[in-house]
């Protein structure tokens, strides 16, 4: 199949970036301002440093689930069984049992709103087979979308010190996010999300607090710091956001919205 021979060619290439992620990754600040429409960087800190992605990954989790749905490779009912590998993925996850089962549909909403690592898990063994798999699948795929410095190895963001990324790179994944699949992008902007008769909120400050804002995705991991990828316009002008490495959900939010406001206007956040 050209997809094998593919992942088979992007595998070498994984293992000198795997070896370089793994010694070079700094978990430092770093911050970017895109303008969607132009391509322009507005504002930029160690954007193309190497530092850890988290549950940012799930970005292209969720990249490579509309691709699917779109090549008819899967649907919104479809039926994704929970592996026990899946079901041990804490700590944020559906916890509904070895052998049951969620829709696309279930594993699309917790991964935007919940970040459900179990539901990452179970569209990555569906798709790839495993998580090392899917893992060769979402760098051959950033590659494409030209993230020339991103390393993933699993679907979730978990710690994994060889899975890296830049601020420069996240923020071409949320344009690539909002051009190739502009409806499915319209979800990033749920804060609630009912799973079976329960209703669970989301943990995305800036798109609770900021006017504007309609995504992306936050994470976080004791490696990482607290990430964040926004997705924000006032109208006019549309911008991409990405913080990597904030000392607290609060701090990383504060910093979102100034970038924000900088560009878009102070009235955009009254």
């Amino acid at each position: 199949m050209p997809f094998r021979v593919h992942a088979l060619f992007f595998s070498a290439i994984l293992s000198l970036a795997l070896s370089l992620g793994a010694t070079t990754a700094s978990a430092g600040h770093a911050h970017l301002v895109l303008d969607v429409e132009t391509g322009q960087v507005l504002s930029a800190e160690n954007a193309e440093e190497l530092n850890y992605p988290a549950s940012l990954t799930k970005m292209m989790t969720l990249y490579l689930t509309f691709e699917a749905l779109h090549q008819g490779r899967l649907s919104w009912e479809d039926k994704l069984v929970m592996s026990e590998n899946a079901e041990s993925k804490e700590p944020y996850k559906f916890a509904i049992g070895v052998g049951r089962s969620i829709t696309v549909r279930e594993a699309v909403m917790g991964m935007i709103v919940l970040s459900t690592n179990d539901a990452a898990v179970a569209v990555a063994e569906t798709l790839a087979g495993s998580e090392e798999a899917f893992g060769h699948m979402m760098t051959a795929k950033a590659r494409a979308l030209g993230m020339e410095n991103t390393v993933f190895t699993n679907p979730a963001g978990l710690p994994d010190p060889n899975q890296v990324t830049t601020a420069a790179d996240m923020a071409r994944l949320g344009v690539a996010l909002m051009r190739d699949y502009p409806e499915e992008f319209k979800l990033f902007s749920t804060r609630t999300f009912v799973f079976r008769g329960m209703k669970f909120r989301g943990h995305n400050g800036v798109l609770s607090a900021y006017p504007g804002a309609d995504g992306i995705k936050t994470g976080y991991t004791k490696a990482s710091g607290y990430n964040l990828v926004t997705s924000a316009s006032n109208g006019e002008r549309r911008l991409v956001g990405v913080v990597l490495g904030g000392e607290s959900a609060g701090q990383r939010d504060q910093e979102m919205m100034a970038l924000m406001d900088r560009y878009l206007g102070p009235a955009n956040s009254q």
